[in-house]
């Protein structure tokens, strides 16, 4: 009786991950950069293990429905990487679809065919229990000592229900990986701390939280794999530990970030500056490097702390400690306090993206300007930028400085980008079509380049919008090339297959090593727009474009200098025999149908 109940508890187990499975599946589309993502593939493989367990210890008489019930857990794995590539896409309608008629409909029908199983093994085996309580019933009339023995047996039969039911309640609060408890249980444990608090006044702390990150943990991934990472965060998450107090809590958040919870210390004159103290702790315990397998892998730590005020709840403390970490990460301190009005710049971020979304999907609000680039040899239009510009339906006109930022933390960048791409070439093909091929120039972001389908969808662009490669040209920045050297010039390498002339824009504001612009498939370098405007008054910047100009020569380069607002300073450009310019004194960024008419007169 004990083994079957064993198997029973087994078969439980079975349900209860297909069903986690099911609500991670739908929660993904909610959010799609949430820890649900980072959970589901993991909960996946245990699924799957849990489903083989049940096919190998069932009775006979069930087996091969178990194994048809295995086979098609099998067959889900393909229909659930299918809808997560959807999602990561942001294709939000096309995933839906699949999760509504292929996902779902076999997850349901899965935990239909577990739950007839069960129920059938349950019932097999509350029958033989209730046979086996008969029996004791008998036994009982004739001897004292076996319904001593019984009992024993029953209660057995109890504890163990009770055990098994604790084992799953603390297996749903455990990061598979690292054995940590995960967000739900961390946050269950802020929730008691907070309760606490309110419970003792003044007497207790404020739950203090801190989020750690690893820097450069992508980095690791990508150039080790999957299971450097994997041993990365279980050493990380042991290093953790040994640097806090027994009652604090150490959780892992998902992906590469940690928590952790400081108890009350009750000691007032060390309450004060305790989250500093354990952050120096944290930076000097990543000093060491890590030995994972024949690896050595150096990394080190972001960390944010937040302190409860009054009325906050769990949510909200793990989101200040969230964005205090990447206060820290982006001004590379190491460590952050959260700070009040942090929380307001993020709910404004969030609202922003919510409009973005909006605009995105229906499009009215979003245009193009386009801003001349004018030969200075013979004063002609030898191309356009394209700029975006958000019409914000109660903000009015929002400045692309402020909106898209926001774009570019997010995988909705990818969209815009699309969208960008899909408006300037139907443009261009306009232009094409009325006798004036104009080429047209679109700003890439850091993320857009780095994502490895970006190239084909360009391609496919190009193909419907019935434009050829050389009327595109794709700009990036010298941060984009610092940021991964190695995937940036072959993102750029694809793209000039294609035909599409490639620009460095913003030249001389980064830090790119002359050995990459060196390597760099570039067509164009643009000359950014602080050393040209003074470049008439001030020897030094002059001296600055003229180097810049003579570079961009060398290497073969057509060189564009930003920002001319006045004759003189075109005059002088074309002096040092700077090729293009653009800037207010030729044109501000216009609508298509706004410029100039003698800039576009059709070629002969």
């Amino acid at each position: 009786m004990a083994a079957d109940a064993d198997k029973i508890d087994s078969f439980q187990e079975a349900i209860y991950l297909s069903q986690r499975e099911m609500a991670l599946v739908q929660a993904v589309l909610n959010e799609p950069d949430g820890v649900e993502r980072t959970e589901l593939l993991a909960l996946h493989d245990r699924t799957h293990a849990a489903i083989d367990r049940l096919a190998a210890t069932i009775d006979p008489e069930h087996r091969v429905t178990a194994e048809r019930i295995a086979a098609r857990q099998d067959a889900l794995e393909p229909t659930v990487r299918s809808y997560l590539v959807a999602v990561d896409d942001g294709n939000v309608a096309a995933a839906r679809v699949m999760l509504e008629q292929d996902v779902e409909p076999a997850m349901d029908a899965l935990a239909a065919n577990l739950q007839t199983i069960v129920t059938a093994e349950s019932a097999t085996y509350l029958r033989a229990r209730a046979g086996a309580e008969s029996d004791s019933r008998l036994l009982l009339l004739g001897s004292a000592a076996i319904f001593l023995l019984g009992l024993t047996v029953l209660t057995l039969y109890s504890r163990s229900e009770r055990t098994q039911r604790r084992q799953i309640e603390h297996l749903a609060g455990i990061d598979a990986l690292t054995g940590l408890p995960n967000r739900t249980a961390f946050a269950a444990r802020v929730g008691d701390a907070l309760d606490k608090k309110g419970e003792l006044g003044a007497e207790a702390d404020p739950p203090t939280v801190i989020v750690v990150n690893l820097d450069g943990f992508r980095d690791v991934n990508e150039r080790f794999g999957h299971r450097i990472g994997d041993l990365l965060l279980i050493e990380a998450g042991r290093r953790i530990i040994a640097m806090v107090r027994a009652e604090d809590t150490v959780s892992r958040l998902g992906g590469d970030d940690f928590a952790i919870l400081l108890a009350d210390r009750r000691e007032p004159d060390r309450r004060l500056g305790l989250d500093e103290d354990l952050a120096k702790r944290l930076h000097e315990g990543f000093l060491a490097p890590f030995a994972l397998d024949d690896v050595t892998v150096d990394i080190e730590v972001s960390a944010g702390a937040a302190t409860a005020e009054p009325g906050e709840d769990a949510t909200a403390l793990l989101v200040h400690a969230d964005l205090a970490m990447h206060g820290a990460k982006k001004r590379r301190s190491g460590f952050r306090r959260f700070r009040p009005e942090e929380a307001q710049g993020y709910a404004a971020r969030i609202t922003m993206l919510g409009d973005l979304r909006r605009a995105l999907e229906h499009g009215e609000q979003l245009t193009l300007h386009y801003q001349p680039k004018i030969d200075l040899l013979g004063g002609a239009v030898a191309g356009v930028e394209a700029l975006a510009r958000w019409h914000h339906p109660v903000e009015g006109m929002v400045s692309p400085a402020e909106f898209i930022p926001v774009l570019e933390t997010t995988s909705l960048i990818h969209d815009f980008t699309d969208w960008v791409l899909t408006a300037a070439l139907a443009q261009a093909r306009r232009w094409d079509d009325a006798g004036r091929a104009l080429p047209v120039s679109v700003n890439i972001s850091t993320r857009t380049l780095l994502d490895p389908g970006f190239p084909d969808r360009m391609a496919e662009q190009l193909r419907t919008a019935g434009v050829p490669g050389e009327l595109l040209c794709v700009e990036i920045t010298e941060y984009t090339v610092m940021s991964d050297p190695g995937t940036t010039i072959g993102a750029l390498r694809r793209i000039r297959d294609l035909g599409v002339k490639t620009s460095l824009d913003d030249f001389g504001t980064g830090y790119s090593s002359m050995a990459y612009l060196k390597t760099l498939p570039l067509d164009e370098l643009k000359i950014d727009r602080t050393f040209v405007r003074d470049m008439i008054t001030d020897a030094g910047s002059l001296a600055l474009v003229e180097s810049a100009v003579t570079l961009g020569h060398r290497l073969g380069l057509t060189v564009v200098a930003e920002g001319i607002e006045d004759a003189a300073t075109g005059e002088a450009l074309a002096a040092i025999g700077c090729d293009l310019a653009q800037g207010f004194h030729f044109a501000r960024p216009q609508p298509a149908g706004d410029l100039p008419g003698l800039l576009l007169t059709p070629r002969p």
